[in-house]
């Protein structure tokens, strides 16, 4: 509804790890579907993601038919719409996996006489409908040509949703940067982020505030208001917003309880960011199950604490050659890491440094945007001491105290009903140690990582899935990051950090891939290993541990953890400090933000407790409006029967939504749907299974109304409201003069007796067309009592009759209803146009006034340089503005829709 009712349909959706960012980005689709004419859908997602078919598995839920895109057919799309001009339209659903894009998509390529043409090449730009960009923050680094890919496909895109359960992983930048693309109309540069962010500090405290509900808080509510509010934005824009003036309203009387919901209700409305950000946290869903953590620290054996103490003395050396800086920590780092992973790990990972073989730190988790890469001659100068240590690591043997624990953890685990178990490593050779010992120790394991092309990836993820009794399952499931984002294992109730990331949002994220909606045990272990002794030891005690990130969610504290992931790096990698110095100040680092963290999440459980009570909520109004009881599984299944009992008379169709049911037709019958579904107002790329079905001379499908049922197997037509039958059925049974039935309910919330009600159909054109359903009976209490009682009648025929008088009171109730209706709409209408133009009047002389401040503090050789015809341009620009708001203001019978059109172009 947020993204419906938006100035400009673009989102950032927000949501914890887990919540079910997928299937909002389903209900998207098809929300838009149902509203205006939308043709073309790009899904961006992680390469996982593409190679499990995680989004065309969970698309099939809303009847929605999507490609896989590789390297091949992106080409040929691209081929396509330099001749045609146009996108084909065989792959106007389709999805791309981040790893295609890249230089040569964005500029092309050359090879001899072969030449590929990229996006750049395009007279005109392919023009998508939808993009859904999954695993958004993989594009926070503007430097990326990933970045710049996906710009240009959301630059010509008509709407935009980014899925991220993580907008910040290190820094505040990032939320700029994924903003900045989503609306480069309304965060255009880092000044202005910053300007139009600076009331929510006072907001959000203003809201915390409200939530404690304690001495004086309406006083702290008015003076965090006020102080929102002396901010440029808050004087150009929230001053002039009718929910500031509703909110100063409830302040002046005592607040209710009800009142205090309202409150902070549009303090969170007021919050700028608001309009183009959703968040649902798990806390909020109260599904979940409870987390249950485990320490496992074991000690170095002899051998390998010599290695390990060694290997120490030679990262201080080169930290202290080459001064420690860029490619030097990323080197020092991952052999520190990689010991501390799997100590028995780190001989092929000394070896491929010894010949030189760099790209073995590929799959280093922390290096998701190939900011450091290793050069040869920073280990030159050092091959005898890497020469010495793989000499010593080759020595070690099997005595490894950490996989010993391991194996003894998994054999228990084995003995209990769900024996599944998922282990994580930041290290593909700690895959590979581990692999190869737990098969030579009997256990069924397969191994994810990068490595593994994607059919064999496919293979080991669902043998995994398979129950244990099949001999084909896996019990145990190895993977590095590549299997931390997106993919669900809900059936799995047991997960390994063997190592951890420094980063605890990367934690969370593998926690989320069990700890997740749909999860059906109580709790799920998660067993964290920890070497004594090592850096990865004093991290997890002193820091990761203490924030309590392993026991439960702290999605909503990204920017927090950000910088505790920012303060572990810089402390973990100052090879100066002492140990005592390094545990210190690691201790310290935890001290400082857990108090924030514990308060935030605190205010956090205050206000999922308030939003409990039974009161009315307009939140909860607009999702009860946006379900259509009219269209329920049942609801779809009599209708289809129906619409094929007219086509097919003498035939019986059996149609339940608990099961897949066969549909078996004939030659004509299919030809006279194919003839209807070919007038249909409007076909989407969905219908192009059921076409090809009509078409061919198999006279057998089947359908169901239940997604489940239609995911579980190929070739199941599900039957949602867009489908192609249910559109037909809805054409052909569509009613054009009015109906007289009776309906029998037992109910003992209205006296028994006779209710003349009538049902009439709403139809509100405009920008956002709407259509509802209104219950009309003798009196508006009546009316809402019926529309409930209506939704499941004990019975309904279609012998009823109604009086002359009846229906003149049921028509008289209805214009009532209508001119109330219609006179509450034109007033809001009128009161939110003039607050919106004075709010943008004020907003675009705030803006000269802010281009004006910054051209005085601008040193003159900047000035000098700018061209003259910028300051000329934008002042232009903020003429032509006023000069439309004044004509605007001027038309007072405009129509309402076509005042939001205006006022939506001046905006942009």
């Amino acid at each position: 509804m947020k993204l419906i009712r938006s100035d400009r349909p673009r989102l950032l959706i927000a949501d914890e790890v887990g919540v079910g960012k997928t299937i909002e980005a389903g209900l998207i689709i098809k929300e838009l579907q149902a509203r205006r004419e939308i043709q073309s859908v790009l899904i961006i997602c992680p390469k996982p993601l593409v190679t499990e078919r995680k989004w065309l598995d969970e698309m099939k839920r809303f009847d929605e038919s999507f490609i896989h895109l590789n390297g091949e057919t992106l080409n040929y799309c691209i081929n396509e719409t330099h001749l045609d001009g146009t996108w084909p339209s065989r792959f106007s659903q389709a999805i791309v996996p981040f790893s295609l894009l890249d230089e040569k998509l964005m500029l092309g390529n050359t090879q001899g006489r072969k030449v590929t043409r990229g996006l750049l090449d395009l007279d005109e730009p392919p023009k998508f409908d939808l993009v859904i960009v999954d695993e958004a923050h993989h594009i926070r680094n503007t430097e990326t040509w990933r970045h710049r890919n996906v710009k240009f496909f959301v630059e010509n895109a008509e709407a935009v949703v980014f899925l991220t359960a993580t907008p910040i992983q290190t820094r505040e930048q990032d939320l700029f940067n994924l903003l900045h693309l989503l609306r480069p109309d309304v965060i255009s540069h880092p000044h202005d982020f910053e300007r139009i962010g600076a009331p929510n500090p006072a907001l959000n405290a203003a809201a915390a505030g409200a939530r404690r509900a304690g001495l004086g808080w309406v006083d702290t509510v008015k003076s965090n208001l006020a102080t929102a509010l002396d901010t440029v934005w808050g004087l150009g824009v929230l001053a002039h917003d009718p929910r500031t003036h509703e909110l100063r309203e409830l302040l002046e009387v005592l607040p209710t309880a009800e009142t205090r919901v309202k409150i902070i209700r549009l303090l969170e409305d007021l919050h700028t960011f608001s309009g183009f950000i959703t968040r649902t946290r798990r806390r909020d869903i109260g599904a979940f199950t409870t987390r249950k953590p485990r320490t496992i620290e074991v000690p170095f054996t002899s051998a390998q604490q010599q290695l390990h103490d060694q290997l120490l003395q030679l990262c201080g050396d080169i930290v202290e050659a080459r001064h420690g800086t860029g490619p030097v920590a990323f080197l020092v780092s991952g052999l520190r890491r990689q010991a501390a992973s799997s100590i028995n790990g780190l001989a092929p990972l000394l070896s491929d440094l010894v010949h030189r073989r760099l790209e073995a730190f590929d799959e280093y988790a922390e290096n998701t945007d190939g900011a450091n890469e290793l050069s040869r001659d920073v280990i030159d100068n050092f091959q005898p001491q890497l020469q010495h240590l793989l000499n010593l690591a080759s020595k070690l043997g099997d005595e490894d105290p950490k996989y010993d624990a391991l194996e003894r953890a998994l054999l228990e685990k084995l003995r209990m009903p769900n024996p599944k178990a998922i282990l994580f490593t930041s290290y593909l050779h700690t895959v590979g140690y581990l692999f190869n010992r737990l098969r030579a120790s009997g256990l069924r394991v397969g191994q994810v990582h990068g490595g593994i092309d994607d059919e064999a990836r496919r293979s080991v993820r669902r043998r995994f899935k398979l129950p244990s009794s099949d001999p084909d399952a896996f019990d145990v499931l190895l993977s590095t990051e590549v299997g931390t984002e997106g993919l669900d294992y809900q059936f799995c109730d047991m997960l390994i950090n063997y190592d951890l990331p420094w980063n605890p949002m990367r934690i969370e994220q593998r926690i989320g891939r069990i700890d997740r909606y749909g999860q059906q045990s109580e709790s799920v272990a998660i067993l964290n290993f920890v070497t004594a002794g090592t850096v990865d030891a004093d991290i997890y005690h002193r820091c990761l541990w203490r924030i309590g990130v392993f026991e439960q969610a702290l999605g909503a504290s990204e920017a927090i953890l950000g910088d505790i992931t920012t303060g572990i790096r810089a402390i973990a990698g100052d090879l100066t400090l002492t140990l005592e110095e390094q545990r210190l100040r690691l201790q310290q680092l935890a001290d400082n933000e857990i108090n924030v963290i514990e308060e935030q999440l605190k205010l956090e459980d205050q206000q999922s407790e308030l939003f409990g009570l039974e009161v009315p909520s307009d939140d909860g109004a607009d999702v009860r409006n946006a379900t259509s009881p009219w269209m329920t599984p049942d609801a779809l299944c009599h209708l289809v029967v129906e619409f094929l009992t007219s086509i097919e008379s003498g035939k019986r169709f059996n149609l339940r939504p608990d099961r897949a049911a066969t549909l078996r037709l004939s030659r004509s019958a299919k030809d006279r749907l194919l003839r209807q579904h070919e007038s249909l107002p409007k076909a989407f790329p969905a219908d192009r299974d059921w076409v090809v079905w009509l078409k061919s001379e198999n006279a057998v499908t089947h359908l169901t109304v239940t997604p489940e049922l239609a995911t579980e197997a190929e070739g199941v037509h599900l039957l949602s409201p867009t489908h192609p039958l249910v559109r037909c059925a809805t054409e052909e049974l569509q009613l054009n003069d009015p109906v007289v039935v009776s309906a029998r309910v037992r109910s003992d919330k209205v006296p028994a007796g006779r209710y003349p009600v009538a049902i009439h159909g709403w139809n509100r054109l405009g920008i956002r067309d709407d259509y509802q359903l209104r219950v009309i009976a003798g009196s508006p209490e009546e009316s809402e009592m019926l529309t409930e009682l209506l939704r499941d009648p004990d019975c309904a025929d279609g012998k009823a009759t109604m009086s002359d008088t009846e229906l003149d009171h049921l028509e008289a109730a209805h214009y009532s209803a209508w001119r109330d209706a219609s006179e509450k709409h034109t007033q809001r209408t009128a009161e939110w146009s003039e607050s919106l133009i004075a709010s943008l009047t004020t907003t675009s002389r705030a803006n000269l006034r802010l281009l004006e401040e910054q051209l005085a503090g601008t040193s003159e050789e900047r000035i000098k340089r700018m061209r003259s015809s910028q300051i000329e341009s934008a002042k232009a620009d903020y003429q032509r503005r006023l000069a439309r708001l004044e004509s605007i203001r001027n038309r007072s019978d405009i129509q309402a829709d076509l005042l939001a059109t205006v006022l939506l172009e001046v905006v942009a």
